[in-house]
This record gives structure tokens, C-alpha cells and sequence, in this order.
């Protein structure tokens, strides 16, 4: 089986940062992509950032200039540093990979929050 550990949420002032990481572990044959989705209360599951094997980003318009993705194949790796960090970022931040077989998994989730 695949297991995702997420870590380094917290509660940041405005304007602080943070850097989620996330480790894959397991029968794992090959990554595709990672990505960090993210959740608010009352909210939808949205993506927040995405990066393929071939380090192709995509980032959500709301966080664009502030978020940065990163992996590292050879760990099976996904960092998502974020600055400058608004109350609006305030959510669960979850960990997906998505394998070239096209099996996904999830992380469970990592608590952001963002208040002064």
C-alpha cells in the first residue's frame, strides 16, 4: 500500500510563512505528479498547487507569486512553501500524488492557519 505523510502546518500571523512537506512511501512505480489541494470550512477541496515529473507548475490564481511547489523524485518528495500568507489561506492542506499507472492517493491532511 501507499502511505502520505504530510507535515508543517501551523497557525502564522499574516504575512508569515510556512513549508508543507509531504513523503510518499510504498509500492510506489513511477510518480506523475504532486500536488497540494486545499480545504476551508463550508469550502470545496480546491488545488493550490501542482508539480508533473517533468517539474511542470501550475499554481491556483490566489496564491501565484506567493507559493512555491517543489519535489524531489528520488525521495518521492513534495514541499509547498508558502509566503506572505493571508487568512484566506486558512484550510486543511491535503497531499496528492497521482501515479503513471493512474492511481491516486491522498495524504491526510495537514492543518494551516493563518489569524493574528
Amino acid at each position: 500500500q501507499v502511505q502520505l505523510v504530510e507535515s508543517g502546518g501551523g497557525l502564522v500571523q499574516p504575512g508569515g510563512s510556512l513549508r508543507l512537506s509531504c513523503a510518499a512511501s510504498g509500492s510506489i512505480f513511477g510518480i506523475y505528479a504532486m500536488g497540494w489541494y486545499r480545504q476551508a470550512p463550508g469550502k470545496q477541496r480546491e488545488l493550490a498547487a501542482i508539480i508533473t515529473s517533468g517539474t511542470i507548475t501550475n499554481y491556483a490564481d490566489s496564491v501565484k507569486g506567493r507559493f512555491t511547489i517543489s519535489r524531489d523524485n528520488a525521495k518521492n518528495t513534495v514541499d509547498l512553501q508558502m509566503n506572505s500568507l493571508k487568512p484566506e489561506d486558512t484550510a486543511v492542506y491535503y497531499c496528492k500524488i497521482v501515479t503513471f499507472s493512474g492511481s491516486a492517493y491522498w495524504g491526510q491532511g495537514t492543518q494551516v492557519t493563518v489569524s493574528s
